[in-house]
Parts: C-alpha cells; structure tokens; sequence
C-alpha cells in the first residue's frame, strides 16, 4: 500500500496550495525558538501562508508581539494563539479557537507555571482533562507502546477535537517515523496535518538555533553532536517546498483546523475592580466628591476660572473614557500609604493632571508649571492613562502586599519585563560556547570598548586571539549581533500592577517571580499598552526614604515635625539655592551627577522652576538639540530672546524662546502647526523611537506645511525640526522634571539645615545614588560633621545621630549638648550578619559591654566576631584591632603554650601602622573615616608634586596641572562621542577629568585598573567658575600603597 507521504512526491510542485502553520515556537520559548514573533507573522505573510499560530512552550509571552505586527501594518494573515506542552514526555499543541479557549488556556498555564520553580512548569493530568473547549494537535514521540496510550487517552478526553500532526525535518528514520504516525492515525481516526514546527523564520538562522541549544545546554555548540538539528528544516518554509513534502490533503487540513480558530486578541476586555466605589455613588459621582474635597485642601483660597475649567475638562474626559475605577484605585492605594506614614509621589504625565493633583496623588502645584493634561490622557489616542507613584523603597513591598491582600492572587499580578541579551552578555554567551578561554573573555568584556568611534568592537577582538575577517572571526561576529535584544527570562517589572474584577488568570497567564510572595503576568508593560490595559505603577525610590529617615531623626533630636509639603509651601531659601548654585549637592536628589554639579555654577538655580530646568536640561536630548548654549546665553542676558508669534511665545517664554521638555514639543506643534492633541502626542512618540525607525520623519511635512501655512518661515518650521530630532529619544516631561525638583530642594533642604540627620538618612537608605558610602563620609567630613566609628557599645545597626562634648573626641562619650555627630552603623560591616547584630544590640547592658569575653559568650559565629574586630569595633574595650584579635583567639581557642611562655602585653604588643589600619578599614568596611589614601601617601612624602583638589579653584585657566586621587567614578555615556569622565577623590574634594577617545584607547589599561590615578593635563575653568582636567597623561599609583608598609599589602 502507498502511503499517503508517497503520493505527494507524484504531485505536481506547482499546484494550488494552502497551508497554515499551526506549531510555531518563537524566540519566547526561551533558548528554544531562534526569530521574533514579528518576523515569525511576517515571513508567513511573505510566504503567503493562510494563518500562523504562535504556540511558544507553556506560554503565551509572545503573542501580543506578533498581534502588534500584524494590527500595525495591516497583514492580511490570521494569527491564531496557542501554546506547546510537554507531558509525561508526550508533546502537544492547545490550539483556542474562541474567547473561552483561551480562558482555558491560559488558566493551565497558569496552573502549571505557579506549582513549578520560576522558569520551568508542571502540568498535570488534570490540567488536561479540563480543557473543554481547546483543539489539540498532537506530535506523536515515535514510542509505540506510550503512542499508543496516549492516544487512548486523547480519543477519550478530546473527543473531536484532537488532530496528529507531522513534521518532515528531512532526517534518518523519518519514513520510519511517519509510518508509524499514519497508523496511528489511521487506527484512531485521526485526521494528520502537516507542520513544520518552526523554530525559526528563516533557515539562516539555523546557528543562531545551535548557540541558543548550547547556551541552554551548558555546551559548547561542537558538544551538541546528534541533539543540533541537522540541516535547516525547522523553519517557516515556501508553499512550493511543502507541497512536494506533505500530501495535499494534510495540507488542507492544516487550513481547515485554522478556520475553526476564530479567536483575536481585541476580543479581550478589561474591567476594573469595583470594591473600592461606596454605596449609593457611581463612580463619576464618587471621583467628583473626592475631588472637591481636595480642591479644599489643595487650593485654600479657593480657584481661579482656568484652574476650574481644568478640573472640569478632566472629569469630563475621565468619564468618556471610562478611567473613574482607574483613578480610584489609586487614590485608594495613596491613601493605605498615608495611612501607615509611608512618603510616596506620582510623577510622570500624571503631574499634568489637576485632578490627580486634588487627589493628592501628585505634589506638583499646576499653577508652577505649564500643565497639558493631552500629555496625560488623550481622547483621540484612546490608550490607558499612565500614573508613576514613588515610595519609600524600604517599605514599597507593604504596599504591594495591601494590593494582594486587598484584590486577592487571582486577580492582580505584577506586569513582566522582559529581560533581553544586551552586547556585554551576548558576547559572554557566544564566546562560551563557541569556547573561548574564560578568563580571556572576562578580561575582554570588561576592556571592551563599543562607543569607540574609530575603532569598532569587532576590530578589537584580536585582543581575544580571534581574527574578526576569518570565517570563525566572522561566524563568531554574527552570532553576537543576532542573539543581542533576544529574549532571555521574564523578570518582574518594577512595579507595574494589573488588578482586574474576574479571574485575571483567565486574560494572561500568571507565574512565580524569583521573590516571594510575587507574581507575574507574562506580558510587558508594551504588551499591555497594546491591548489597551490599565496598569497600577507602584514604584521604589530611595530618596523618599532617605527624607522621612531624616525626617523622624529631627524630630527625635530637634522636636521638629517637618513633611515635604511643609518644607515646599516655605518662599524659595536663598541660602538652600546659594548652595546649589556653588554644586554642593553630593547626595542631593537628580542634581549629584557629574554633569549636573558642571551645569549648576553657569544656571545658577535661584527658585524651583529653576531646578525644573536644570534637571531637564542636562540630558542628552537638549544637549543634542542645541538648547543648552541658547538658554544659557538668554538667561544671563547675553542674547536676545524673540519670538515669531504670541501663540509660540505662550509655550516658550518660560524657558528663554528654547524649547526643553517634551509638552512644549507638543504644544508647538498644537499652536504654530496645527497639530490635534492625538497627532502632537503621536509626534512625541515618534521622537521616542525615531533612530530604529525613522517615524519621526513622517511628521516633517505636516509640521513644516502647518507652520508656514500659519506665517512662519520655512527656516523657523526646519530648525524646530532640527531641534526636535536633537531632542531623539532623550526628550524629558517638563511634568517629570517638575516631580523630581520637589523631591531636589527638599534633599537639598535638608543638606543645608540639617546636614547631620540629611547623610544619616541618607546612608541608611543606601544602595541609591550616585555615591558610596565612603564618598557620603568623605563630603560630611567637609561640612565639619564629626564621624565616630564602629562601636559594639554604641552602634546600632543603622547609622545614628549621638550627641558630644565638643572637645571629648578622645573619650567619645554621647552627652546631653548640643553637638551632634553621626555614629556609623554595624550594618556596613562586611561579614556581619544582621541577626548576629541584633543579637549584639538586644543583649547589651545598659553599661556597655565591659569585656570582649562578654560578647564572645553571646554565642556568635567566629566569622562575625573577627569581622567586629577587623571594623575596630572593640575599640572601647582593647586598645587596637590587633588587641581585640589576639583575645578573641585567646578565648576562642585557649592557647595555653603560648599563655604560658608570653606576658598578656606580649600578645598584643605590635600596634597596627596607619597602613595596617587603612587596609584593614577599606576591607572591613569599604571606607575609612580618620584616614585617606592620598593624605597618607602625601605625608609619607611618597607622592610627586600635585595640585590637590580643594586649591584647584585657585589655579589659572589653561595652566598644566598633575592631580592624584583614588578613582571613585568612570563614566562613557553613549551621547558623549567617546569621551570618558573620572572623578578622583583626595582627602580634600573631588576633581572632575575629561579622558579624550584618543587618549582612553592608548592608556586604557591604565584607567580601566587604577585604583590611585594620577593625571597630567590641562585645567580648564568653564562658566560658573566649574573647573576641569583635559586629561593627558594617566600614571598608574597604586603601587605607592604597598611602600607604606614592608608586607606590601594590596590596597583595596
């Protein structure tokens, strides 16, 4: 008997054909699929297939993706959902041929995912027996005897409903295989249909499939032998090849089984939850009463016409598109915050609305900036509103676990991000597999350097013994770049809430998050914005915490009670602004980078609106655009500032005739071109995304037409459109600026006024910000804070405020004065662990700890009291570090030859050099508070003759300067066409260098490994008084450490 496969090689090639591809795994079948789901539906559009399903294993994180692809650009082909699983070592497909399917499915995949560690999935023989609506494909193993039983089962359980496919990948054995599937088939009644299992779009990328294989594996790609795939089969493949593969028949099947799945993605609809609307309110009503209960509060003098019109115009959109229940919620969610005293602010486009504003959601007052609620919600784009809210960092989880408890597992979830190869570990993963040495290729990641304009990554990995124009060179090459913006895991977003009113479960699948007590959606937040799906953005920002932590310290030590709105409504400080202006702002919140300590000496910020600029204006968009020179200039009234029309003086007077933040791009376009609020919006987002797809060039015709053809010069239209493509991607909301400037002055506030409770609260709430803690004590020791150190009789675990005599540094006794000094926590002690902390501080008498035995009899783990002992923390109690060693040992390990030939003096009578204890310090502790590499290099007169940093200011401009300093910073942002900026650090201050590309190629081992640079260059004094080093020549020093003492010791 000829089989039905033998028929179809006597078929004519070029006959009608129809096919769909029903198995399809794409790249978000982790490591497994090796194409996008956009050029998945797209490669099935050109191959003029009838539908493609995407059916990534126990997932459905892919399918918006190619939804997006195919709405976007109108594709005439059907996508159909559905997703592949592996049970009991039987493969097969759920196809969801209507809304309820999909229920279904994703309800299994949930079910699965959630009783499986993150990353893997559990079905079980229950999960399939309650599907009642899914089409099954199945993929036969090849065993007979579990073929065989499986298909039993699936006659019994899919009645109708259940289809055997057949792949032909070309390999040995298949005829064999697809004998076996055609009797199956044949003695189960099971209609077959032809797939390809496509793992990839295009057969090019079939190596991109072997290295995905061999990461997945743990291999090397030569290792993977007969587990590769042979040949180049597993991919969407032409009409014409598959019908002289597959019989007609199956072919058509496939079609017919694709005609049964009616289901899109636009059928899903979203509700909120409904629990937070009290009775006898509709939700218009409700969000009206608590507005105008915060119109009171907000607006005590009541509100002027335009802000009422606002308010007005607000609701009334609000209510249109239906976005009450939204705005509810997160008033509830602000409200449990308030409630349990947590600081938390929206920020964002939500600052461009009033009504969040009344709802105390945002602290931005709409009448210090220039509100555009189009920035926010727009009737004409019809996408969900986005509100940003901050919290405490520290204490965000309570937050989220309110949202849990409150709305329950199953219908709230954290938004996914998905987390993407980027260069550095693309590279690591080829160069793994492909098996380069690991320390080589550790070495060459760390070194490598992409932003070098003259010299490409590719050229460079001859450092790797890798010839980039060899055929390895070139595959090796190829690989990197493909697999860079692949998929890698789903990661929990930062704090993207999806809350719904039914089973949420039943719209996406839920899985574990590596944290406890989380769980996630398998969508981004992209994919939820295409669907049009509300999410609650429940944010971390440490610098809320560091604020109420310097907050409760003032009132516990100066009996004042302050909040952020107090300290806001306050008139603008001069000398809060004084100190800004001279770029003091180490630890102060969005104006302590490099670049904005350069830019505040030439703004000079004198009032909040001020620090709205400053923030906005150091980024790479004004700076690319050409903005910041102008504004400069104008605002220091060295150029004239003009403006072609009243309407686009009304949208740029406030920032000197420059345009800076994104809503005056928007606006420009709504008055001097135009533009509606959706079409300035769409613009906006084109400036986003303009450098991958050029969208933003759609928008120069109508917005250099609509300019001119309202009078302004074709000149004018062109260079806002210069300006607009400067701003690219970096553009920044003036409503963003604005929130971040209330949360800057406060910082600063605090620095300025209570300087003691600003760094305490500041290093507690570390890892935040741009410093570490050593560089935190270093700018407090310049603002003549006195730093006490570890002390197991006087250190909690968090760093505190005690008060001193003025002159009892020696016996450093907290008295009742008014001197306070910031005493270090244990926290910071590396290798002390927080329970051995707390052990230490729960049991100690009111006297102290009078001995170290008394602490070694506490119990702790020897690791932790050496660790106390290398922090110096015993130093109320033994003399030195190598004291309180010694009688740890003594006690610890009872050494009584050494008891018996040495006197108690003799055991500890070496003292720690300076050295030992800076050594000892920077290991234990990462810093050290009475000493400075450079101070001691400089006394032991070991370093040549430099500038230090705090005389820097005296020196001329352009005069040759060598400078030293430990290297607390590197920086190559990507805008800064290669230039690299380090910052050094002497005992004095901070000095700011400008390495050159040309100058970091040729010297980049030294300033890649240097921990104590010296720099030979140019000094250059800019406006404002900001003083620089073009760097020229960069000496490694680090070696002077080891000649402070004979061992030689490594400085770390």
């Amino acid at each position: 008997m000829k089989t039905g496969l033998y028929m179809a090689t006597l078929s004519k090639s070029n006959r009608h054909v129809g096919f769909a591809e029903l198995v399809c795994q794409t790249n978000f079948s982790f490591l497994h699929g090796a194409s996008h789901p956009q050029e998945m539906v797209r490669q099935a559009y050109f191959l003029q297939y009838k539908a493609i399903a995407i059916t990534d294993e126990c997932s459905m994180a892919g399918i918006v993706r190619a939804y997006a692809e195919i709405s976007q650009h109108h594709l005439p082909i059907k996508m159909i959902v559905g997703s592949k699983f592996i049970f009991n070592d039987n493969t097969i497909v759920l196809l969801c041929p209507n809304k309820a399917a999909y229920s279904e499915c994703c309800r299994i995949i949930t079910n699965a995912r959630r009783r499986a560690n993150k990353g893997e999935y559990e079905l079980s023989e229950w999960d399939l027996k309650s599907i009642k609506h899914c089409l099954c494909i199945w993929l036969p193993s090849g065993d007979e005897t579990r073929d065989h039983d499986w298909a039993r089962w699936l006659t019994k359980h899919y009645v109708g409903r259940v289809w055997l496919g057949i792949k032909r990948w070309l390999t040995a054995n298949e005829y064999q295989y697809i004998s076996h599937c055609e009797t199956l088939a044949e003695q189960f009644h099971f209609e077959i249909i032809a797939t390809s299992c496509a793992l990839m779009h295009d057969p090019n990328r079939q190596a991109l499939q072997h290295c995905q294989h061999a990461i997945r594996e743990g291999k090397l790609i030569k290792e993977l032998g007969r587990d590769a795939l042979s040949n180049q089969e597993a991919c969407l493949r032409p009409l014409n090849k598959l019908a002289n593969l597959y019989p007609q028949e199956w072919l058509e099947n496939s079609v017919s089984v694709a005609k049964l799945c009616t289901f899109d993605l636009s059928e899903l609809s979203y509700q909120y939850p409904a629990e937070i609307l009290p009775a006898k309110y509709t939700p218009s009503e409700y969000l009206r009463v608590l507005v105008e209960q915060g119109i009171q509060k907000r607006f005590l003098n009541g509100v002027s016409e335009s802000i009422r019109a606002t308010i007005e115009k607000e609701l009334k959109l609000i209510h249109e598109q239906a976005y009450e229940y939204f705005f509810l919620t997160i008033y509830d969610v602000v409200q449990f915050a308030k409630a349990k005293n947590i600081l938390y602010q929206g920020r964002g486009s939500a600052a461009n609305s009033i009504v969040c504003y009344c709802l105390e959601i945002t602290a931005v007052d709409p009448r210090q900036i220039s509100v555009l609620f189009e920035r926010f919600i727009s009737k004409e784009r019809n996408e969900p509103p986005d509100i940003d809210v901050d919290f405490e960092h520290e204490r965000r989880e309570e937050i989220i676990q309110y949202i849990y408890s409150k709305y329950g597992r199953e219908r709230t979830a954290i938004a996914a991000t998905v987390v993407c190869y980027r260069f550095k570990s693309a590279l690591r993963e080829v160069g793994k597999v492909i098996g380069v040495n690991a320390t080589d290729l550790d070495y060459f990641i760390k070194n490598v350097n992409r932003r070098d304009r003259d010299l490409s990554w590719q050229s460079q990995l001859t450092e790797l013994g890798i010839d980039p124009d060899s055929q390895n060179g070139k595959h090796f090459i190829h690989l990197v770049e493909q697999l860079i913006g692949f998929p890698r895991h789903l990661s929990q977003h930062v704090g993207g809430f999806v809350i719904s009113a039914g089973p949420l479960y039943e719209m996406v699948p839920i899985e574990n998050a590596s944290m406890q007590d989380r769980t996630v959606i398998q969508w981004d937040k992209d994919d939820l914005e295409t669907l049009k799906l509300l999410k609650v953005d429940v944010l971390a920002l440490g610098m809320l915490t560091a604020i109420r932590k310097s907050f409760d310290l003032i009132k516990q030590h100066y009996q004042h009670d302050y909040t952020i709105p107090f300290i806001t409504a306050l008139p603008d400080d001069p000398q809060v602004f004084k100190q800004i202006q001279k770029a003091d702002t180490v630890g102060v919140f969005q104006i302590e980078s490099r670049a904005q300590m350069s830019m505040l000496p030439r703004l000079k910020p004198k009032k909040y609106y001020d620090l709205v600029v400053q923030i906005a204006i150091v980024r790479p968009g004004p700076i690319q655009g050409d903005m910041v020179h102008p504004y400069l200039l104008r605002r220091d009234g060295k150029e004239q500032v003009e403006y072609p029309s009243p309407e686009v003086q009304s949208v740029l007077e406030r920032t000197m005739g420059v345009p800076i933040f994104q809503e005056q791009v928007i606006q420009l376009a709504m008055v001097a071109a135009g533009f509606t609020g959706g079409e300035a919006d769409g613009l906006r987002r084109a400036m986003a995304s303009w450098k991958k797809n050029g969208d933003l060039y759609k928008f120069k015709q109508k917005l250099t037409d609509g300019m001119t053809q309202r009078g302004y010069s074709h000149d004018y239209a062109m260079r806002l459109f210069e300006q607009i493509c400067g701003f690219g991607e970096y553009g920044f909301p003036e409503s963003h600026s604005a929130s971040f400037a209330v949360l800057a002055y406060v910082s600063a506030w605090l620095k300025h006024y209570y300087p003691e409770a600003f760094y305490v609260g500041l290093l507690n709430s570390l890892p935040m910000g741009f410093y570490s803690p050593s560089q935190i004590i270093q700018d407090a020791k310049q603002h003549q804070v006195k730093i006490l150190g570890f002390c197991v009789n006087k250190s909690g675990y968090d760093h505190s405020l005690q008060r001193l005599i003025a002159n009892a540094a020696v016996n450093d006794e907290p008295v009742s004065t008014s001197k306070l000094s910031i005493r270090m926590g244990l926290r910071l002690i590396k290798g002390l662990k927080s329970d051995s902390v707390n052990t230490v501080i729960k049991y100690r008498p009111v006297g102290g700890y009078k001995s170290i035995d008394q602490i070694r009899q506490l119990g702790l783990p020897s690791s932790c009291l050496q660790a106390l002992a290398s922090a110096n923390a015993f130093s109320s109690m033994a003399d030195n570090r190598y004291q309180a060693r010694w009688e740890l040992m003594d006690s610890v390990m009872e050494l009584p030859l050494f008891s018996q030939h040495t006197s108690a003096n003799d055991n500890y009578a070496k003292q720690p050099s300076l050295f030992d204890n800076l050594v000892e310090d920077y290991a234990s502790t990462g810093l050290s508070i009475d000493l400075h590499p450079i101070a001691l290099l400089s006394q032991a007169n070991l370093l040549p003759k430099f500038y230090l940093a705090n005389t820097l200011r005296d020196v001329p401009h352009q005069t040759l300067v060598s400078v030293i300093g430990v290297v607390t910073g590197k920086q190559s942002p990507g805008t800064a066409a290669g230039v690299t900026f380090i910052t050094l650090e002497d005992h004095t201050g901070n000095i700011n260098v400008v390495v050159w590309q040309s100058s970091a190629r040729e010297q980049k081992k030294v300033y890649m490994n240097a921990k104590i640079l010296q720099i030979k260059g140019i000094l250059e004094r800019g406006d404002g008084d900001v003083v620089h080093i073009i760097a020229g020549r960069l000496i490694d020093q680090t070696h002077l450490l080891s000649k402070l003492d004979t061992k030689s010791r490594e400085f770390r």
